[in-house]
């Protein structure tokens, strides 16, 4: 078995903006395992966010990253080795078990292109006309889930786009979530949340910024909208330390990022810790590459048994950004309408 390390810059179509900034281009390594005669390839990535991920400054030399892997492997349990950088434990796991054809991913429904993953539409934060446009394409894609990013233009503004989304569909028809990307002040959010709660908003990720526990645990508590821990999540690696922040803030929901939230290891512990406290969730991309967003899907599948047959009751995940990207990586995957497919190739 070898591995090898490269470096892929991928590009936006158009940047990228969240109340943090904007993305304009976003860096990644590639893990390839092959065996001695190139017959079997496993692939991983690891691509942290600049501003936002534990492990961003872990991997600036493909040597450094090298040297990560090297000293992981020969631990004798590279997952708990792994544990302070999320990002390149989704990538290694994910590429062994790409070049294992492991069961607990490959042997799924989805995994054989029987049935498609229902996803959300995502919607950027830009002005109100083109976030209106996008919304329009979305629903005329066949969305039956949209998720706004918010909190970095004008709130009227944003209100005014939600009141148009309501005024048009009905939470029947549309669920509709928002992602503040904690960019609400604790002593504003509640009467933000208030005037959400008017348009039926099914939740907001992350309203105010991580690591306000006290503030962030009264809105878990009294907000009419139900919160969703995202960024909340970053950072917290062991066992002890998801039961803890669980139990004290009491979401709703989380949403679990493999790249972000302790690969495919943690984000089983976080999802698995969440349905003991009957705290549902959700799994979403973190802007990765095809790569990357093929093993996120591929964990979704298993971890939420999605099946021809119960697929409709399957919450959609943040599976649809694969299209951000003028020169994405070409993988064995296609958006059908709202849901993501894997395609399987006759060989």
């Amino acid at each position: 078995m070898q591995i090898t390390l490269s470096h892929k810059t991928l590009h936006f179509k158009k940047p990228a903006r969240t109340s943090r900034g904007e993305y304009s281009e976003h860096n990644m390594v590639v893990i390839t395992i092959t065996d001695d005669d190139c017959k079997k390839i496993g692939l991983g990535e690891c691509a942290p966010l600049p501003d936002l991920s534990a492990d961003r400054d872990a991997y600036t030399t493909l040597s450094a990253t090298s040297r990560l892997i090297s000293e992981a492997l020969a631990s004798g349990d590279y997952s708990d080795f792994l544990r302070p950088y999320p990002a390149l434990l989704f990538a290694l796991e994910s590429a062994l078990f790409d070049y294992q054809q492991n069961a607990m991913l490959y042997d799924t429904p989805f995994a054989r292109s029987e049935v498609g993953i229902p996803i959300n539409g995502l919607v950027w934060m830009s002005s109100y006309d083109d976030m209106l446009q996008q919304v329009k394409e979305k629903l005329l894609a066949g969305f039956k889930c949209i998720k706004l990013k918010i909190g970095a233009i004008d709130w009227d503004e944003e209100m005014r786009l939600i009141s148009t989304i309501r005024s048009r569909f009905s939470p029947e028809t549309l669920q509709l979530r928002v992602d503040a990307n904690g960019a609400f002040s604790p002593d504003e959010a509640m009467a933000k949340l208030k005037e959400l709660s008017r348009y039926s908003v099914h939740s907001i990720e992350q309203p105010v910024r991580q690591y306000l526990w006290h503030d962030m645990e009264r809105l878990c508590r009294e907000s009419p909208v139900p919160v969703a821990l995202d960024e909340e999540l970053i950072g917290v690696s062991s066992l002890e330390e998801k039961r803890t922040l669980l139990d004290t803030l009491r979401p709703q929901y989380i949403v679990v990022k493999p790249t972000l939230h302790g690969g495919i290891t943690g984000s089983m512990e976080w999802i698995s810790e969440a349905r003991k406290r009957n705290i549902a969730s959700w799994i979403t991309s973190a802007l990765e590459s095809n790569i990357g967003l093929r093993n996120v899907a591929l964990l979704a599948a298993r971890v939420y048994d999605i099946t021809p047959g119960n697929v409709r009751n399957v919450m959609p995940q943040g599976l649809g950004t694969g299209l951000l990207y003028t020169d994405n990586i070409e993988m064995d995957m296609e958006i059908r309408g709202n849901r993501i497919w894997r395609c399987m190739t006759e060989e």
